[in-house]
């Protein structure tokens, strides 16, 4: 009886990787819940250029695992990898911790800052992120394989635990409102500074336990130096070492220029995004191309990439959590929650605190199902999880329907939405890593799940995109309105704006100034803009801080001639319209959400349509 609940239960070294894992999170997720607030509301971002930010800096998270996972394989291990990574991701924080305090002061050395910190964030993410999702699977011998659905959903649960309460504590300490509504600018830095402590945390955590617990069922340490692997860490005749040949590390470097050239010139992708998409494919082709690959193997990681694609439409929708969906939250929702007006940056709590109630009843599901022989394929669950995820945009886009560019949503719809994404989540995220750890030749663990996190990034990139065409929201039309401007009519090309009303309505950030044409003129609008909004700042900090404000900047910095306005209006420099995607224009939100039904919607249903053939490409693999 005891044997068997030895062989039965999960290793310890779950739960130390659970628990680095949830640390980690609350670091990420706490500081991703206030930051396009703080850009915006801090840093006095456009919300356009905000979630473009947002979806680059997501973007890169999930890029550099794949160079983790590399160094990882080939140099340093896994073990210090984590611990490499968790330290730079706590510096990272008090970087943005340091941009917080000192932007009333100095904007441009704190947005300086806030993108150094940003950067750090990157990097340590991709040391950390690959490494500690590939030493899960390499916690069970191959004859418990089938369990790792289950642990990956375990292992989940620890991810939301820790986004959970990131979510809760890095808001309420740092998207301070008051009764009035009137947000406290300066409190950010204190959300980012319990970030920064929960990493050091998760990183002591794994330190200290590491020898003990994360081990193979042999009892040998795990994620040692590559140069220590031991051959029984390998299944039979599996090939421990990749080769790749010099003409095909040459053709990878070609694509990646290429590919470059092709999404940065043609797609008319910024050149993160153009990093994002264009490495991620060079460098699936090349692992594709490593002479030691069996037919078995190669098809199996062709699944993985397959998989990875369609992934890529689930992530773009489901993070418009910290960008559109938190805009919305912000600027067109009524937020009271059983009497407390919630900040609008926690709205997210919701995501991980359903997927801690819902983690282990998934588990048990996914464990039903099985011994009844009646378990779906990896493929189905996911087809289903972007299945879910359609049905909850189609929700709530039904349901803005309803309100117009002056009615208020009701928070409860928020929260229902965040309750179909978690379930899409949970048959979508775990399964993935699950299905990651099951197909992927052990030589190539990190860099694969790297690969799979690749699909991460390019949903981020993607969604960042989505998320910057996001039509303007109520408040845009209640501040124009206090202008005495009808926003509604010059979107719609019914009264034309003349050019004191352009320049109004760019300092609302409604209006789009082109710089080019701007310079052309010898008009530098966007300073001016700018100008203006940093007078505004240090009015706001002397306030609170009773000192007397002292206004350095002349009329000319901040106003425009008669003259001047004339050509901003004749030559379109300012410009107001609704935002565009693919050539058709998003007029309100009921077609931006719809946009996100369509790209999943038909996502599902081609993954459906091929689970037949992934299924004989995983060779006997569920």
């Amino acid at each position: 009886m005891e044997e068997t609940q030895v062989k039965t239960a999960h290793p310890k070294g779950l739960w130390v990787l659970f628990g680095t894992e949830m640390w980690e999170r609350f670091n990420f997720y706490g500081m991703r819940a206030l930051l396009t607030l703080f850009l915006v509301n801090s840093l006095l971002m456009k919300e356009e250029d905000a979630s473009l930010i947002y979806g680059g800096f997501l973007g890169l998270c999930y890029l550099t695992p794949m160079l983790g996972g590399f160094i990882a394989d080939r140099f340093f291990g896994n073990r210090n990898c984590i611990l490499l990574g968790g330290l730079m991701m706590a510096v990272g924080q008090l970087l943005l911790f340091t941009s917080a305090s000192v932007f009333g002061s100095d904007l441009k050395f704190a947005t300086i800052i806030m993108y150094c910190g940003l950067g750090v964030i990157v990097f340590g993410n991709g040391f950390f992120k690959p490494n500690i999702s590939s030493m899960v699977g390499s916690l069970y011998p191959k004859q418990e394989k089938t369990k790792l659905d289950t642990a990956f959903t375990i292992f989940y649960m620890g991810i939301n635990i820790g986004a959970f309460l990131g979510q809760s504590i890095c808001p309420l300490l740092g998207d301070v409102v008051d009764r009035g509504g009137v947000r406290d600018i300066h409190a950010f830095k204190w959300g980012f500074l319990a970030a920064s402590v929960a990493m050091l945390l998760g990183t002591l955590l794994f330190y200290i336990l590491k020898n003990k617990y994360v081990v193979s069922p042999e009892g040998r340490p795990l994620g040692g130096l590559p140069s220590k692997n031991v051959a029984e860490d390998f299944e039979e005749g599996e090939a421990q070492k990749a080769s790749f040949s010099n003409k095909a590390l040459i053709g990878a470097g070609i694509a990646f220029v290429i590919l470059g050239f092709f999404f940065h010139y043609v797609v008319g992708q910024n050149l993160i995004y153009t990093l994002i998409y264009s490495s991620g494919l060079a460098l699936a082709g090349l692992i594709i191309s490593d002479s030691s690959l069996t037919k078995i193997e190669r098809d199996r990681i062709f699944v993985i990439y397959i998989v990875s694609f369609f992934i890529i439409f689930f992530w773009a929708a489901f993070e418009q959590a910290g960008s559109s969906l938190t805009f919305i939250a912000n600027n067109q929702t009524d937020r009271n929650f059983f009497g407390w007006q919630m900040p609008p940056s926690m709205v997210q709590i919701f995501n991980g605190l359903f997927v801690v109630v819902l983690a282990v009843p998934f588990s048990v599901l996914w464990d039903y199902l099985r011994a009844k022989s009646k378990e779906p394929i990896s493929p189905v669950k996911l087809a289903i999880g972007l299945v879910m995820i359609t049905v909850s945009f189609f929700m709530i886009a039904t349901q803005v329907s309803y309100i117009g560019t002056s009615g208020l949503l009701l928070v409860k719809w928020l929260i229902l939405l965040y309750f179909l994404n978690t379930c899409a989540e949970l048959c979508l995220s775990p399964i993935g890593l699950s299905l990651v750890g099951k197909l992927s030749p052990k030589r190539f663990a990190s860099l694969l799940f790297g690969v799979f996190f690749l699909s991460n990034a390019s949903g981020y990139a993607l969604g960042g995109t989505l998320g910057s065409i996001l039509p303007p929201t109520g408040d845009k039309y209640k501040a124009a309105e206090k202008v005495n401007i009808d926003l509604e009519s010059i979107l719609e090309n019914k009264t034309v704006a003349n050019g004191a009303e352009l320049f109004a309505l760019a300092k609302l950030q409604i209006a789009k100034i082109d710089k080019e044409k701007s310079k052309e003129f010898n008009l530098d609008v966007e300073k001016k803009i700018e100008t203006i909004a940093e007078i505004k700042s240090q009015k706001e900090l002397a306030a609170k801080t009773n000192i007397k404000f002292v206004n350095n900047f002349t009329a000319k910095d901040t106003t425009f001639t008669v003259k001047e306005l004339e050509v901003i209006k004749e030559k379109n420099i300012v410009t107001v319209s609704y935002p565009k995607f693919v050539g058709f224009v998003i007029h309100n939100l009921y077609e931006f959400f719809m946009v996100f039904v369509i790209l999943t919607g038909l996502a599902a249903l081609v993954l459906f349509a091929l689970t037949p053939v992934l299924k004989r490409m995983m060779h006997g693999v569920r």
